[in-house]
């Protein structure tokens, strides 16, 4: 069975319209309906109904839902390892979000490659939201991120917690910083709610990023006040750029490790997930 049909299949259930998942597989309708068409006709039924409310699945596709998912992720799997053969016995993809990558990317890959030797890393860095997508797509093996979507196929397990700290460029108390020059940080839709139930009063801040490094790039620059990650926070006390706000909230943001239920005892899946532990326990988040 061709993978195409499969992941046309699996637009399709989330657009529910032959247009909109032609315009985002990059194809025509008549592709789409062609593919659609081809799959009906493997299993002898029809896996979707066209109406004026839209397209709509059959019974038939909603049971092949999850087998399909399966099958696409397998098949990423297969060609990944198919393209790698003969150089390494394995290789794994990895994302990271990007405040983690920033901190740990080069000890995590340096342990890595003491660790499993055989095993060739792609490693990128990303958002959450993104992250879930690709593993439960089947195009990454493990994710280091902020934000579960608790998705069916997917596992999550605590790895450990980042601190972020207020931090300004003139003020020392949080009454001294004025909303116009502060820099909203939101890292995640859990840290979000946190802050905005701590300094209500910058919610509407003027200038907002989720990247650390962004952040302290702002506060070099335009000056201001903003949450960044403890080091970050460290790195500009020291450089004379900002201090922390003594009488600011420290926010904690929890990091997780993602896999897909399937390889989460994998040998290789528990020797990552180990060194990811050891690395944020030993970092000064």
């Amino acid at each position: 069975m061709q993978i195409d049909l499969i992941e046309t299949f699996l637009d399709l259930m989330e657009t529910r319209s032959f247009n909109r998942t032609a315009e985002r597989l990059n194809v025509t309708q008549s592709t789409v309906s062609h593919r659609v068409n081809a799959l009906e006709a493997e299993f002898g039924r029809k896996l979707f109904v066209r109406g004026k409310g839209g397209t709509v699945p059959t019974a038939a596709g909603l049971r092949l839902l999850d087998h399909a998912k399966a099958l696409q992720q397998q098949w990423h799997e297969a060609a990944r390892a198919v393209e790698t053969a003969g150089t390494y016995e394995r290789a794994m993809r990895i994302g990271m979000q990007h405040d983690v990558a920033e901190a740990i990317a080069g000890r995590f890959i340096k342990a890595v490659r003491a660790e499993l030797p055989g095993t060739s890393i792609y490693l990128e860095a990303d958002y959450s939201v993104q992250m879930n997508r690709d593993l439960g797509a089947g195009d990454l093996d493990l994710a280091v991120l902020y934000t579960p979507h608790h998705l069916p196929d997917l596992h999550y397990e605590r790895l450990g917690d980042i601190s972020y700290i207020l931090v300004s460029t003139g003020a020392s108390t949080v009454s001294e910083i004025r909303p116009e020059d502060y820099i909203y940080a939101n890292y995640s839709p859990a840290f979000d709610r946190v802050h905005r139930l701590a300094l209500p009063q910058f919610s509407a801040a003027p200038v907002a990023t989720g990247r650390n490094l962004i952040l302290s790039e702002l506060l070099s620059t335009l000056g201001g006040a903003a949450y960044v990650t403890r080091a970050t926070a460290d790195e500009l006390s020291k450089k004379g750029v900002a201090q922390p706000v003594g009488d600011a909230p420290e926010i904690a943001q929890t990091v997780h490790a993602a896999t897909n239920v399937r390889s989460r005892h994998a040998h290789q899946h528990r020797k990552l997930i180990a060194v990811l532990s050891a690395l944020i326990a030993a970092e000064p988040f």
